[in-house]
């Protein structure tokens, strides 16, 4: 039957009917609440070109926490800035490392929350790259190769380092070809078998990064990451990397960035069973906030509207800048 006998707005006639037949629905569990820590006392300073998003201190984190937590959103992804870099990053791998120490006193305040802790080398180290880097000078200009294998073993120690300060999930956002093997390997044998891996399985090398970069402090200092994040243009390529991951023992996949790649988080939602975490990044997230402080758009209308398009994509699960606002945003 078609018109007159079929009208579709019958079923958008009223909030109620609207609500009733929602196929998508967002929920606070569906959300993790990126934390920058950083060194020093006092602190909490506005991330320039995020926000609303700020650098903590140990000692200012826990008001942070208490509101995450209040709100009851189930996670945090924690990034840290350290003291000191080097060539190896070693800071990320130390045990009283920022990332370390921050998860110590989370899982003390809030048992229940899950502590979520990147594990990349970037902001660790000196050159501002994933991995360490064979470097050489052509007519004064610094080169450098990212040197796969051997970054796999400082990868390892970081991943173990923090699942013991107490990280309830490991999520490796390195690039690196065999890194989700190494860390279940490197996890288990230090009695970490029950760690899940949360991997960055197809991630861009994205032009929406540059907010996240001055907030981490991880620039490159020469070159970029092309040589191990994923070319923008490729979708195909996106199914060998996530096919590797959960052969090597991933146990939830990603996509990141999120907005311009909600074909990709379609298409590994078809062809894997894992649960699928889709990561609303820094640029997206200042992009909006911008066109909102210039009152271009409804900040609260396209937040939701963004991250229920996310989900209807196919994801599980949102990191997103947003979690806290969207999380009273549905209470309200």
């Amino acid at each position: 039957m078609s018109f007159p006998i079929t009208r579709h707005r019958r079923l958008r006639g009223t909030a109620g009917i609207r609500g009733m037949v929602r196929e998508t629905v967002l929920n606070v569990l569906d959300f993790i609440q990126p934390i920058f820590v950083t060194y020093g006392t006092g602190v909490k300073n506005e991330i320039g070109s995020m926000p609303g998003v700020y650098h903590f201190s140990l000692d200012t984190l826990k008001a942070e926490v208490d509101e995450i937590a209040s709100l009851g959103i189930p996670a945090v992804l924690l990034f840290g800035i350290p003291e000191t870099k080097d060539a190896i990053g070693s800071s990320g791998f130390a045990e009283d490392g920022i990332v370390q120490e921050a998860t110590r006193l989370i899982k003390q305040w809030y048992p229940g929350l899950l502590v979520v802790a990147d594990t990349c080398l970037c902001e660790f180290t000196n050159h501002g790259h994933c991995g360490m880097v064979h470097t050489h000078t052509v007519d004064g200009v610094v080169h450098g190769d990212v040197i796969n294998d051997a970054s796999l073993e400082l990868l390892t120690r970081t991943a173990v380092s923090q699942a013991r300060a107490g990280a309830d999930i490991i999520a490796p956002s390195n690039m690196m070809d065999g890194f989700v093997q190494a860390i279940r390997s490197g996890l288990d044998e230090n009695g970490f078998e029950h760690v899940p891996i949360m991997s960055y399985s197809v991630k861009y090398a994205s032009a929406f990064y540059g907010p996240f970069r001055e907030a981490a402090d991880s620039a490159p200092q020469f070159g970029n990451r092309k040589t191990y994040q994923m070319d923008p243009a490729n979708l195909r390529e996106a199914i060998r990397e996530a096919d590797s991951d959960v052969l090597e023992g991933a146990d939830m996949l990603m996509v990141k960035p999120a907005l311009a790649y909600l074909d990709v988080i379609r298409t590994i939602r078809d062809q894997f069973d894992l649960p699928l975490v889709a990561y609303n990044v820094s640029g997206e997230y200042s992009m909006v906030k911008a066109a909102a402080q210039q009152g271009w758009i409804d900040e609260q209308a396209v937040v939701l509207e963004m991250l229920t398009g996310m989900k209807r994509a196919g994801a599980d699960i949102i990191i997103t800048y947003f979690a806290k606002d969207a999380a009273r945003w549905l209470r309200g």
